[in-house]
């Protein structure tokens, strides 16, 4: 078990226990008296006794979380969460704890540091210009979702008894409703877009609410839009990857997971790729049917891109991509946000991000649809059912408004409930005192009131 022994003014708790190599150690803890030497003492030997021990250790959170990526996210992330979430620890994590010890982060110290990242300056990656000035509520949400994941496996690496992020209360994230664009934006946006791609692009993503990178790497052979398609009115793409760029690092050490393609770079020097990968989600992949006319728009994109192909020749390159450049290249979500830009400034309409037009389409779907979750759920590729109904709340409640006007009309105005009645307090009452003075004052109106009595009296 455990010895205290007095060392000069201190006291030392002695005790053997075994590491994280399974090597039996002695271990020295220093307190000030003897009663907090008690203290530990009766808490080190009751640990033991339960088998729950955790021996002391000096691994800093910036180590822990370096082999927490090595060990976990290796296994378990794609490219993407990969270089997210490695630049969430680079960025925001390790600057602010990463000097820490895992044992000393506590809930007390995770409130201290969450209060801390409000005030602290978004970083974007490749020098870009940050959307909003200091860290937001989603990205410490996103935080506190990788530290309560990392800490998790601390426990089960017995490094500490309990998780910490499991004890903090996090503040719900409020969706509030996003700009977008109507209806008659949008077909004032396609009527002057000149853009052929973005045409195309805009069509998918309000018609199919599909992401910018599902729109990017869409390639003809999941598009169907034969005379039979259309005939039938089965019409559809179907969305099985998506076009994204990532770190090479990602792409080694995932070992290519989840990679499609990896595109030759126009630049062999540089850190990152573009990439063909499977979608963020297994709900992602999905199939989505095509209204007719943009079913048309499609195949006549189809025959110009041909037609680019017999011009160019072996100059094109040819990846089989909806929406890609002039020789064939994927086309960067960063040319098409440029043209979709100059498209909005040009055209006067409200300044809103490409993205935007996804949000558009589930808008609009849900008012067409009354409310139908699971068919828009089915469109969009949401994993949770839950997205919709936060972030898109306002228009679930227009449909609740009409089921009360439906349910009065329905059931309340039948017969036997017509004795309900508006009430009729708060309606405006005869003041007998005003209207008598009134017609002592006025000798004219007090001629014609008794006439009109009178009138009402003989023709009863």
């Amino acid at each position: 078990m455990a010895t205290i022994i007095k060392r000069k003014t201190k006291y030392a708790v002695v005790y053997n226990h075994i590491d994280e190599h399974g090597t039996k150690r002695q271990k020295w803890e220093t307190w000030n008296t003897h009663k907090e030497a008690l203290k530990r003492k009766a808490q080190i030997e009751n640990d033991l006794f339960d088998g729950t021990f955790v021996a002391p250790n000096d691994q800093t959170v910036a180590d822990f979380l370096f082999d927490f990526v090595s060990l976990y996210g290796e296994q378990h992330w794609g490219v993407s969460t990969y270089d997210s979430n490695v630049g969430l620890i680079g960025n925001y994590i390790n600057p602010a704890i990463g000097k820490m010890l895992v044992q000393d982060i506590t809930p007390k110290v995770i409130d201290i540091f969450y209060k801390k990242l409000k005030k602290t300056k978004s970083v974007t990656p490749h020098g870009r210009k940050p959307q909003k000035e200091y860290v937001t509520d989603v990205n410490i949400e996103r935080i506190h979702k990788l530290l309560k994941c990392a800490f998790k496996q601390a426990v089960r690496w017995e490094m500490i008894k309990k998780n910490p992020f499991e004890l903090v209360t996090m503040k719900k994230t409020k969706y509030t409703p996003r700009d977008i664009w109507t209806a008659e934006n949008i077909r004032k946006a396609l009527e002057a877009c000149e853009d052929s791609k973005l045409y195309v692009a805009m069509n998918l993503a309000f018609a199919c609410s599909l992401r910018e990178g599902e729109i990017l790497g869409l390639t003809w052979d999941n598009v169907y839009i034969s005379d039979d398609d259309i005939a039938a009115d089965d019409a559809s793409i179907y969305v099985d990857k998506e076009l994204t760029r990532c770190s090479k690092r990602a792409i080694e050490v995932l070992d290519k997971k989840e990679i499609i393609k990896i595109f030759t770079p126009l630049k062999p020097n540089t850190s990152t790729r573009l990439v063909l990968k499977k979608p963020k989600t297994d709900s992602s992949t999905r199939k989505v049917w095509l209204p007719k006319t943009v079913a048309y728009i499609l195949r006549k994109w189809k025959d110009a891109q041909e037609e680019l192909k017999g011009f160019l020749g072996d100059e094109y390159e040819d990846y089989n991509l909806v929406v890609a450049l002039t020789n064939g290249r994927p086309c960067e979500g960063r040319i098409l946000l440029k043209s979709f830009k100059e498209l909005r400034e040009k055209a006067g309409l409200p300044n809103v991000v490409f993205h935007s037009l996804r949000h558009s389409s589930t808008t609009y779907k849900l008012k067409l649809n009354h409310g139908d979750l699971k068919a828009t759920q089915g469109d969009t590729g949401h994993a949770e059912i839950d997205m919709i109904t936060k972030v898109y709340a306002h228009i679930l409640d227009d449909d609740r408004k009409i089921n009360a006007q439906k349910f009065e009309a329905a059931f309340y105005s039948q017969p036997d409930l017509k004795d309900a009645k508006p009430s009729e307090e708060g309606k405006p009452g005869i003041d007998l005192n005003s209207l008598i003075e009134q017609l002592q004052q006025s000798p004219e109106l007090a001629a014609t009131l008794a006439q009109l009595i009178q009138t009402g009296d003989s023709g009863g």
